[in-house]
């Protein structure tokens, strides 16, 4: 029951008069105190909002989720003073009830229904990521230098000023004006979640007034009709990070093609796993392919592309490089195959020119002239600084080839090529060009197959450990001793990478039972 109006004056009253004394300058267990007690009466709480200082408003609202106070939850959600309310932020933390969250769900829906907002209403943004935010609700302290960095700038002005200013403010946001609400999707197969389901139903009957937004969006396993479903209900020119891991095949790829062109705003991408389907004709194959490529021409942001375990790749990378509107930072193609031809055209791609990340680790690049690569490389030399070639066959012939290429690579900062059969003689030589890279800080190396038995097979840890003190003192002659290198090959039985720096890291294949 509402109390009545004297009541609510001479509440507000003397609310007033004793958080304005106090301000943000009073210890932070008065104020702790001082919300306890406006926590006791729900509706003396409710119609206090009006006058509540803003700066008091993330304490309290903090209090007032915790405890699950709903009523008083709904009301603070519609007179939030903030441009964005970062809940995801706090639901991490407090761990909430549901009811809980569905309380402050609520409270957006009925003020979005409201023809007229609340005079103090700014509130465009509900913010469920739990990964950003994350000082907003501990940053407070007591103390109004603690809470300036979160307001905006008209928030920090004295109070007196500041409801003078609202006072000539034109008027309410028009009603039509929609609301965020920013998710982090991640769709896999299991028990639906239940957060995501109620999101998902206010936004529904939200008549276009709350926006789904979502920056990140992951698909695993999930029935390629569920995808759809939830994705006519997002804004997809949102999203900027999108991993697709699932075994699709090129035909379900096609069905997805369409909302990966809505995603104007992708600057991430990832797919991996993607298959072609034993019956599908040469012809149905290279319209899906086309199909699936030619969304590239909508992605005018994207900077990284990843490419795993894709099947179709081969004698195609172009069709995606034709596509690719700007130049990448980030490129990517692991566990695919690739021709002479793909490494060509890749080379020549004029969108290649910025790259600073190229990972080829687990490409097959022994059947590939060494030019191919060394051209690859000088392409990117002004630019690049992680190169991973792990696991990718290649030999004395073909490291020997690129290293002038290696040389001239100047912002190189990280080297990995570990898994490939390299003798010693040759990761000498490539010591010897790399050193005057000033910012090569860690080399991930193979075990020299010099540290090998007989025909590459078992690994002999004494020489392992010799030829790689033989490295770090050639490392101390020519005044670099900081820089890293790490030798690391794969368990021949279990396949696990095993490390050895500054001394061997037997695999547990190699140790007594």
């Amino acid at each position: 029951m509402w109390p009545k109006r004297s009541q609510q004056v001479h509440f507000q009253d003397s609310f007033r008069s004793r958080f304005f004394r106090m301000g943000v300058q009073a210890p932070r267990r008065l104020l702790e105190l001082a919300g306890q007690s406006l926590l006791k009466n729900e509706a003396l709480a409710i119609a206090a909002l009006e006058e509540l200082p803003m700066e008091l408003f993330p304490p309290l609202f903090t209090a007032v989720f915790t405890g699950r106070h709903s009523k008083i939850l709904k009301a603070m959600v519609q007179a939030w003073p903030f441009r964005c309310l970062p809940l995801g932020a706090l639901m991490k933390e407090q761990q909430p009830h549901q009811e809980t969250f569905q309380a402050a769900l609520d409270g957006l829906d009925v003020l979005l229904a409201q023809e007229v907002r609340p005079r103090r209403w700014k509130l465009q943004v509900l913010d469920l990521r739990e990964k950003v935010h994350q000082d907003f609700w501990t940053v407070w302290s007591g103390t109004r230098a603690g809470i300036c960095s979160f307001l905006e700038p008209e928030a920090v002005q004295p109070m007196r000023k500041r409801r003078k200013v609202d006072g000539l403010r034109v008027g309410p946001k028009p009603p039509s004006a929609p609301v965020e609400v920013l998710i982090d999707l991640c769709l896999k197969e299991g028990t639906p979640d239940a957060s995501l389901a109620y999101v998902i139903k206010k936004v529904k009957q939200g008549r276009g007034l709350v926006h789904l937004c979502c920056k990140r969006l992951k698909i695993f396993a999930v029935p390629m009709q569920n995808i759809k479903n939830i994705l006519k209900m997002v804004q997809l020119d949102s999203i900027q990070d999108l991993e697709v891991n699932c075994t699709w095949n090129l035909s379900t790829l096609g069905q997805f093609a369409p909302y990966l062109g809505q995603m104007g705003s992708l600057r991430r991408l990832l797919l991996s796993h993607i298959r072609m389907s034993s019956h599908t004709t040469p012809t149905k194959e290279e319209q899906g392919v086309s199909q699936f490529t030619s969304q590239f021409l909508s992605l005018h942001h994207l900077r990284e592309l990843y490419l795993d375990s894709i099947s179709f790749l081969k004698d195609r990378l172009d069709q995606f490089l034709r596509c690719l509107k700007t130049p990448l930072e980030t490129l990517s193609i692991t566990n695919c195959l690739l021709s002479e031809l793909d490494l060509t055209r890749l080379s020549q791609c004029p969108n290649i020119s910025q790259l600073k990340h190229l990972d080829l680790s687990g490409v097959t690049l022994s059947c590939i002239s060494p030019e191919s690569l060394q051209v690859l490389i000088e392409r990117t030399s002004a630019t690049l600084q992680d190169l991973d070639l792990d696991e990718c066959g290649i030999m004395d012939s073909h490291f020997t080839a690129i290293l002038p290429a290696l040389g001239r690579c100047s912002q190189l900062t990280i080297l990995s090529f570990s898994g490939n059969p390299i003798s010693m003689a040759v990761l000498e030589n490539l010591l010897r060009h790399t050193i005057g890279l000033s910012k090569l800080s860690h080399v991930l190396y193979p075990a020299p197959l010099e540290s090998y038995e007989v025909d590459y097979g078992t690994l002999h840890l004494g020489r392992l450990a010799y030829l790689h003190a033989r490295l770090k003192q050639m490392l101390q002659e020519l005044g670099r001793p900081n820089m890293d290198w790490f030798s690391a090959n794969p368990c021949p039985h279990c396949g696990d990478r095993t490390f050895y720096d500054p001394e061997p890291i037997p695999c547990p294949c190699y140790l007594p039972a």
